[in-house]
């Protein structure tokens, strides 16, 4: 009788049995190169599901074992990208805040109206982001919880509505956008598409 798993395209339950009496010594290979037990166990769960599911085109259930070890150097490549993204992402905010000048409360109304209407432009969840952290003065903890997102992940949504928003603002009215718009003349309900 054939195993259901290979009808599938998913690992053979001999191949798992195998997997799985290895763990440990997967565990310890991860954990020689993460940062921590948590992070390492984490990769470790992925990587089983990944195998678990890409499994099925394995020809050779001796060589599952090599299989897997290559499975884990690619989620522990691709855990050290994804961090060093979110990392850059998180420096450029923690720049970016450290240099932003807040205008004088008496300056505030006189901001051009066509960021409101432009707002409306950016896809929903930039829009939320901008409403979140910069109209209502929230923080990014608040973004990440209000979105289902982590910290570092809203830290770069705002970055990108920000970048989106000046985009727009910088073809809606031009030359306001770099000299200030408190004579602004452009049409306050300006609509671009992104």
């Amino acid at each position: 009788m054939a195993d259901p798993a290979e009808a599938t395209g998913q690992l053979s339950r001999q191949a798992l049995a195998r997997l799985l009496e290895s763990r440990l010594q997967f565990l310890s290979f991860i954990q020689s190169r993460v940062e921590s037990a948590e992070v390492a166990e984490d990769i470790l769960q992925a990587a089983f599901v990944k195998g678990i599911e890409k499994g099925g085109a394995l020809r050779d259930e001796e060589t599952v074992i090599a299989w897997f070890y290559r499975l884990l150097r690619n989620a522990i490549v691709d855990h050290y990208r994804q961090r060093s993204s979110s990392e850059r992402a998180a420096e450029a905010l923690v720049h970016e805040l450290e240099t932003h000048v807040e205008p004088e409360d008496s300056f505030k109304g006189d901001i051009c109206r066509c960021v409101s209407g432009l707002l409306e432009t950016l896809k929903t969840e930039y829009r939320d982001a901008l409403q979140t952290v910069d109209l209502e003065e929230g923080t990014l903890a608040e973004l990440a919880d209000k979105a289902g997102i982590t910290s570092n992940n809203a830290a770069v949504r705002v970055h990108r509505a920000r970048e989106a928003l000046r985009k727009q603002v910088t073809l809606a009215c031009g030359m306001c956008a770099t000299h200030g718009c408190l004579d602004c003349h452009c049409k306050s309900n300006a609509r671009i598409d992104s």
